[in-house]
């Protein structure tokens, strides 16, 4: 164990089973990952070959039902936790919500598609032979769902889409994506859920440029009269709004957790450097200011994750709390944004080159405290729930 996982060991809620996950991703991470993660980083992409790769270690079927590919016998939510704590070692963000990115795209289809749909889509995913994605956001609106204008008209015995939809992770390599559509009226009860598929004509897609993130391609998708056969609808139609929000607290707190993940990462990386670099005469974790700098990270990436532990245990045991996850997912940005900061002082000017951590990490800063959920959404969402009316 490193400073990065030693929490693991004195926690109630990780015991060897979480451990015995953690040492078969880190193998994976060594082997497949880590010797890449620069080269996909300037590549803006990371390779489909590493789906089927993780599908083949276990990695992309934890959790998910064994009918369907996935494993789920003597596994719980600490142990996704768990993964995704490996997943971050590499310090690329962008790595994990691309190769990851089922874990949002999916979930709306095992929860309300049909069975031919979930016979048809869910296996390949798992297999790593396809990619999915998930389309909510608009450029005209991100957090105000309700809102979208991406329209599905019913036109004899087929939906007609068109509209589209902004900043999609894995928007360029999907081969299916989860898309909100406009069905109905204005505002939630007019909003469906609907499979749109790559090969179905009028459907493009461009790719975005980023501050970070750069190995996760992020795309606009463009869809120009679509047609969409009605058992691609996911669901009834008109209650997709429903289907949206049972996807939130699920996303929010994996967030959280990567923020601390990551967060660690550059904790550690901190450390290293401060063990090694010398300033007027000795290293520099030797100088007060920078031993105090580095235990108020490790005071708060602690912190954090034991909301975060807390938050996965209600999840576990049925007593959700949405407020909890959007307060959650604000203190865990709030935390990785102190701390990659004070890493980055720690290095100096080494965080201002390319190569470092760090300084990977401090450029994906902001695609957390505003994905899943800006701050203000949410802490107005947790206001309104906690507060109005009482």
């Amino acid at each position: 164990m490193t400073l990065f996982d030693d929490w693991r060991a004195r926690s109630p809620f990780y015991n060897e089973t979480h451990e015995a996950v953690a040492a078969s991703v880190r193998r994976f991470v060594e082997r497949e990952i880590a010797p890449h993660v620069d080269a996909w980083e300037e590549a803006r992409a990371i390779p489909r070959a590493l789906h089927r790769k993780a599908a083949e270690a276990g990695i992309l079927g934890l959790g998910y039902p064994e009918e369907y590919g996935g494993h789920t016998a003597g596994f719980d939510v600490f142990h996704n936790l768990t993964q995704s704590d490996e997943l971050a070692r590499p310090g690329a963000g962008g790595l994990t919500a691309s190769l990851m990115t089922h874990g949002i795209g999916l979930p709306p289809i095992l929860a309300m598609g049909s069975e031919e749909m979930k016979r048809r889509v869910v296996p390949a995913v798992l297999a790593g032979e396809k990619i999915i994605a998930l389309g909510i956001t608009e450029a005209s609106g991100g957090s105000d769902v309700a809102s979208l204008r991406t329209r599905a008209e019913r036109v004899g015995n087929t939906y007609v889409v068109n509209g589209g939809k902004m900043f999609i992770t894995s928007g360029m390599r999907a081969d299916y994506i989860t898309v909100a559509v406009r069905t109905g009226g204005a505002g939630m009860g007019g909003i469906s859920l609907m499979l749109i598929e790559a090969d179905m004509p009028g459907f493009t897609r461009t790719p975005l440029e980023k501050m970070g993130w750069h190995c996760s391609d992020t795309a606009a998708l463009h869809f120009d009269n679509v047609e969409v056969p009605p058992e691609n609808l996911i669901g009834p139609e008109n209650a997709g709004f429903m289907g949206i929000m049972r996807n939130f607290n699920s996303e929010r707190l994996g967030m959280a957790h990567g923020c601390c993940a990551y967060a660690r990462v550059c904790l550690e990386e901190a450390a290293a450097w401060a063990r090694e670099r010398e300033t007027f005469g000795k290293p520099l974790v030797g100088h007060q200011s920078i031993r105090i700098k580095l235990a108020d990270m490790a005071r708060q990436v602690n912190a954090t994750q034991a909301w975060v532990d807390q938050c996965a245990w209600q999840v576990r045991e049925g007593k959700t709390e949405p407020a909890d996850f959007a307060m959650l997912k604000v203190q865990a940005t709030r935390m990785l944004e102190a701390v990659a900061r004070d890493a980055a002082q720690v290095l100096g000017g080494a965080s201002y080159l390319k190569g470092s951590k760090v300084e990977r990490i401090y450029r994906e800063v902001r695609v957390n405290a505003i994905g899943g959920g800006s701050e203000e959404i949410l802490l107005d969402l947790a206001g309104r729930q906690l507060f109005a009316g009482r």
